[in-house]
């Protein structure tokens, strides 16, 4: 029994391919074999919407429709996070603020925002670490994916997605629902004004960014490239970076092979090559 006898479309080898070779040229994400099912599962919502029966029909409608490139890039790109997801990350983040900012301004760029979770986790560490509501600070939030963006700005979350926090953090940047909104809850004004959400394809020629940064989240994204990619990636990263600044990446990447870029200070995060190794290892 062949694979599309038992599938709602259509669906051959060479879609597959089609797809590969498209994702990888819009949005630098490389897809393994082993991805030819969730491509399937993915794009067949798109084909249901748009009431096309086969994917290569599907294929040859997003060449000729600019518009539906952003709806095939929302489809395949992966959205996992969480509040406080791999949470030494934040602790690094507020030593380093407490030790290398203080009451210094700090400008932080989450390069893979999701629908939220993690701007706001760096948000609500420095605020803590500053100890103020309005502290000096610049977060940047961007996302391939124009949807998750949505949904990030508005802040809105089921209580659920807060267990990560503490009661109190709860409280204090949470507001509870109400009536129709009842099980959700929405970020503080406070909170959601030190992040600007903008949509950047890190594949791009040009990044809508201005100065350089403090700290840079990157983590988790670096796996979807090749090597090539990931090498021509950080290069452009690092030079949005402050001379002490922090890179911070997620826990499966490794950058050995970018040792004339980045060093390694901390539990994956990394700072510019030849900058204070010892002195920042033995802090954080």
């Amino acid at each position: 029994m062949s694979d599309n006898s038992v599938r709602e479309f259509e669906y051959a080898d060479a879609d597959f391919q089609r797809v590969k070779t498209a994702i990888y040229r819009k949005a630098g994400i490389h897809l393994g074999d082993s991805k030819k099912q969730l491509v399937y599962s993915r794009l067949a919502r798109r084909l249901r919407v748009l009431r096309i029966d086969t994917f290569g029909a599907y294929l040859n409608y997003l060449e000729n429709t600019p518009d539906e490139l952003q709806e095939f890039i929302n489809a395949l790109t992966t959205n996992l996070t969480a509040f406080y997801r791999e949470s030494h990350h934040f602790d690094i983040l507020a030593e380093f603020v407490k030790t290398h900012r203080r009451n210094k301004p700090c400008r932080v760029w989450c390069t893979a925002s999701s629908t939220g979770e993690e701007p706001y986790s760096i948000a609500m560490t420095l605020i803590e670490a500053y100890g103020s509501y309005k502290p000096p600070v610049d977060i940047v939030a961007s996302d391939i994916d124009s949807q998750v963006l949505e949904t990030a700005a508005a802040g809105v979350y089921t209580l659920d997605r807060l267990e990560a926090l503490s009661l109190e953090q709860k409280k204090q940047f949470f507001l509870r629902g109400k009536g129709t909104n009842s099980g959700r809850a929405k970020a503080i004004d406070e909170l959601r004004k030190l992040i600007e959400f903008r949509q950047i394809n890190l594949l791009d020629k040009y990044w809508p960014l201005n100065g350089k940064f403090d700290v840079i989240f990157c983590r988790n994204v670096m796996i979807y490239f090749d090597k090539p990619t990931q090498l021509k990636l950080l290069e452009r990263m690092t030079q949005f970076l402050t001379a002490d600044g922090l890179y911070i990446a997620g826990h499966s990447e490794s950058f050995a092979h970018a040792t004339h870029l980045v060093h390694l200070v901390g539990k994956t995060t990394y700072q510019l090559a030849g900058h204070g190794k010892k002195e920042l290892a033995n802090e954080l």
